[in-house]
């Protein structure tokens, strides 16, 4: 498996070609003190009547970063699992305990063959 993960240097200077983020929620399709109102109410959040112009900006702000995100060209990066050049350290897949199923059954009031017996909850 090939991992590309460009280093810092090399972001930045992407990140420096790229154009001026676009915002795609413009001034009429921004989110609005009642947007989050509504949101609040659909996922039963009390926000402070105080605070909902903050929380608006923030989600603002966060809607703006994810457009500059999305206008960024991807196509000539290579998909990766971290972007990191790490590999993970694998323990070998080897048993490490002892089979204590029958003490572990001796403590339970109902088992046969093996299985714990429970009563029926559900008719």
């Amino acid at each position: 498996m090939v991992i590309y993960a460009p280093s810092r240097n090399r972001c930045q200077a992407i990140a420096s070609e790229l154009p001026p983020p676009t915002r795609r929620h413009t001034p009429d399709r921004m989110i609005t003190q009642d947007d989050i109102k509504q949101l609040a109410h659909l996922a039963r959040i009390k926000i402070d009547p105080d605070s909902i112009g903050e929380v608006t900006a923030g989600i603002d702000n966060i809607l703006a970063m994810v457009d500059t995100m999305q206008s960024v060209d991807t196509r000539a990066v290579a998909p990766m699992a971290n972007p990191h050049d790490a590999h993970q350290r694998l323990r070998p897949d080897t048993v490490t305990e002892t089979d204590q199923r029958e003490l572990f059954q001796s403590q339970a009031p109902l088992t046969e063959a093996g299985l714990y017996l429970v009563p029926k909850v559900i008719d």
